[in-house]
């Protein structure tokens, strides 16, 4: 939207003011725009020679059919403009963005049963699990265009012991690290983690009654802070035997450290290879609490939570 003329500047001839380049008051845009938008402008100039190429393929047919269906307006027009669609929406979620739900609560609290997220297809380049439909076909031979996850990632990936399973978890262990827990404390290469107390996290049910279950701020070696659920530490995973990631994998851990199944489980899930990387999950875009009633639409917009639309993930 082009801003109106500001009625205290004179623009009767005289002028124009001076425009501030980097000054205090020039807005920017974020750089997690920048990043959300720069593979959608990369699309648009990839999708082009498939444009050209569906306007040579369905110029002949078109000619074929009756001409009340000729043009945009009419019903092969309409027919391509679907099947664009339908090639956009599958090209995006190839190599872009792909939505992923939350059907557990082993990430809460950063993640809740209900949420829905985008997870970034190009963050760590592609392998035959990444895309999708070359799972089957092995397609891919190790990772294209491939890139290094980061301590602190939320990663989605293929389970390694039934890879038609997706997890979602938090990356705490690179390859050739150490990793231990003793009485509930992440060490990574010898050394706790830092904890800090704050407010518990209130688990609300949809009877309205909420149970406080303690919550602390975990801060991994690379600066990387976020919240952790810990009830207990006497729970089986909270000690452990001391692992040694592999090179070409990673450890997993949920941030609902008592009730996830993660890394920690090694005959379950295990070390991931870095094959098995999806993405890194970027956002929410969504989320429900489950409370309101399928054949009841009036209870729908009371069991979205809005505050957590459109949230950035850390």
């Amino acid at each position: 939207m082009i801003d109106p003329p500001d009625p205290d500047l004179d623009t009767g001839g005289s002028a124009e003011p001076d425009i501030p380049v980097d000054g205090a008051n020039t807005k920017r845009m974020p750089l997690w725009l920048i990043v959300l938008l720069a593979p959608f402008t990369l699309l648009g100039i990839l999708l082009r020679p498939l444009d050209w190429f569906l306007q040579i393929v369905f110029s002949p047919i078109e000619r074929l059919l009756p001409v009340a269906w000729h043009g945009d307006e009419g019903l092969f027009g309409s027919i391509k403009t679907v099947l664009y669609a339908i090639l956009i929406a599958l090209v995006i979620r190839t190599v872009a963005y792909e939505p992923f739900n939350i059907p557990s609560g082993s990430m809460k609290p950063t993640l809740l049963i209900g949420d829905y997220l985008f997870v970034s297809k190009f963050a760590y380049g592609y392998s035959n699990y990444s895309v999708g439909f070359g799972t089957d076909l092995n397609l891919l031979d190790g990772r294209l265009f491939g890139a290094e996850p980061e301590r602190g990632d939320i990663v989605v990936f293929r389970k390694p012991t039934d890879t038609s399973i997706d997890f979602i978890k938090r990356l705490v262990g690179l390859p050739g690290d150490t990793i231990q827990v003793l009485d509930g404390v992440l060490h990574i290469n010898g050394t706790a983690v830092e904890l800090q107390e704050t407010e518990p996290f209130l688990d609300m049910r949809c009877s309205g009654v909420a149970t406080e279950v303690p919550e602390l701020i975990e801060t991994l070696p690379n600066g990387v802070r976020h919240p952790v659920l810990n009830a207990s530490n006497k729970s089986k995973h909270d000690n452990t035997d001391l692992f040694v990631v592999p090179d070409g994998h990673y450890f997993m851990m949920g941030d609902n450290r008592d009730h996830s199944n993660d890394s920690r489980a090694m005959n379950s899930v295990g070390f991931v290879p870095a094959e098995n990387l999806i993405g890194r999950a970027e956002f929410l875009f969504f989320s429900v609490d489950g409370c309101g009633g399928l054949l009841e639409p009036w209870t729908w917009p009371g069991s979205i939570r809005w505050d957590r639309l459109f949230q950035p993930l850390q």
